[in-house]
């Protein structure tokens, strides 16, 4: 067996080469993060013989590692992508100095590899579920922006026109974005003429509102205790385009992310409460559910298991949830949950359960989503849909 580590980098990856019996096949090697990806094959398939069996392993570091990764899956070799942390835990226990180099870490990932340590290899389904990955990720992004953004702008009204909220059903509808866009505030709905505005409002909010609307809204707008301040009044019209444009870019990205789930037929969609995006967050956090042999390694995947440390007669008596691995597979899980105790009468009787045992919500819905991950895993695992298994 011929393992090769490999430690990533930006500019360049520092290579080490090992067989099993021990033997250093190459010490430093460094390839650019170019056309030397080549360079590498061409020396791993020079000290390995055609019966080795050659595993090559790398650190998750995001992007920097994307194109080597896809280069080595595209040459057929077992590649395996390690987690960091357990890289690190690895090293410190093979000495007690603190030493960490590129040489270091590439040979620290070549020894993992050579004690097949449960290590999994990574595969063809993973790589290419980084669109997906990519997708959920943006958009996530996205409607985290927009919600600064929303919150922004229901602090310019509360500036610029108060009473606004109490006369509308919500600040953050299309037809008060329009509204705020021609009148960006009490003095200028004041200033406004009653025809105007009254059409104004008849088109934004498709014919519910006409002139008796325009009229209230004037009303209040001269009586306001708002501020009249130009520049939060030009803020608040730029804010309003920006919301629109990400309203515009989020539902490009949900369209990209509804056809890439139409492709996969999973059925994680057929669980009362998950939709398209919740379901494709969740997808494309786990990539290939082929990688884990059972719910429990998904769940400390996730992060969602409990920590445990015990010591002689000290034993903790309240185990705090890990927390480790994607962040955003735990926010789709959680939230996920939420909805899902909604519309199913089981999940909802599970979380009822929890509660009156005496937890708190939150602990109570994270018990619920744990029960979520196993459904997931078995539904993943079997292809069968929710309503069919139940």
């Amino acid at each position: 067996m011929v393992c090769v580590g490999i430690d990533v980098a930006k500019d360049k990856h520092d290579c080490f080469i090992l067989n099993s019996e021990g033997e250093v096949l190459a010490d430093v090697l460094t390839i650019p993060n170019t056309m030397g990806f080549r360079c590498l094959l061409e020396k791993v398939q020079s000290v390995a013989t055609s019966q080795d069996k050659i595993k090559v392993g790398l650190e998750a570091t995001g992007h920097y590692s994307y194109n080597l990764l896809g280069f080595l899956l595209d040459s057929g070799l077992d590649t395996y992508v390690l987690n960091p942390l357990h890289t690190n835990l690895y090293r410190k226990s093979l000495s007690l100095r603190k030493t960490k180099t590129d040489r270091v870490d590439a040979r620290t990932i070549a020894a993992m590899l050579m004690s097949d340590v449960g290590l999994k290899p990574y595969t063809d389904t993973v790589y290419h579920n980084e669109e997906l990955k990519s997708l959920t990720r943006y958009r996530f992004d996205k409607v985290r922006e927009r919600a600064k953004l929303k919150q922004s702008l229901s602090r310019l009204v509360c500036i610029l026109f108060p009473e606004l909220e109490n006369l509308v059903p919500s600040l953050h509808i299309a037809s008060v974005y329009a509204l705020l866009d021609e009148f960006p505030g009490a003095a200028q709905v004041a200033g406004s003429n009653l025809t105007r505005l009254k059409f104004l409002l008849a088109d934004a909010f498709k014919g519910h509102y006409g002139r008796d609307m325009a009229l209230v809204l004037r009303d209040s707008a001269r009586n306001s205790i708002g501020s009249v301040m130009p520049a939060k009044s030009l803020e608040l019209r730029h804010t309003i385009h920006l919301i629109r444009e990400l309203d515009r870019e989020v539902a490009e990205v949900e369209a990209s992310i509804q056809g890439i789930m139409q492709r996969l037929h999973s059925p994680i969609t057929t669980i009362p409460g998950i939709g398209f995006r919740m379901g494709a967050m969740i997808l494309a956090e786990v990539g290939d559910f082929s990688r884990f042999d059972s719910p429990d390694k998904l769940l400390a995947f996730a992060g969602l298991s409990p920590s445990t440390y015990q010591s002689g007669q000290l034993n903790n008596c309240y185990a705090h949830m890990e927390k480790r691995g994607s962040r955003y597979l735990r926010y789709a899980l959680y939230n996920a949950a939420k909805y899902v105790c909604h519309w199913d009468p089981t999940f909802r009787a599970y979380l009822t359960k929890k509660m009156a045992e005496g937890k708190h919500y939150n602990v109570a819905l994270s018990h619920a989503a744990k029960k979520l991950v196993r459904v997931i895993f078995a539904l993943q695992k079997s292809g069968q849909s929710y309503l069919t298994a139940h």
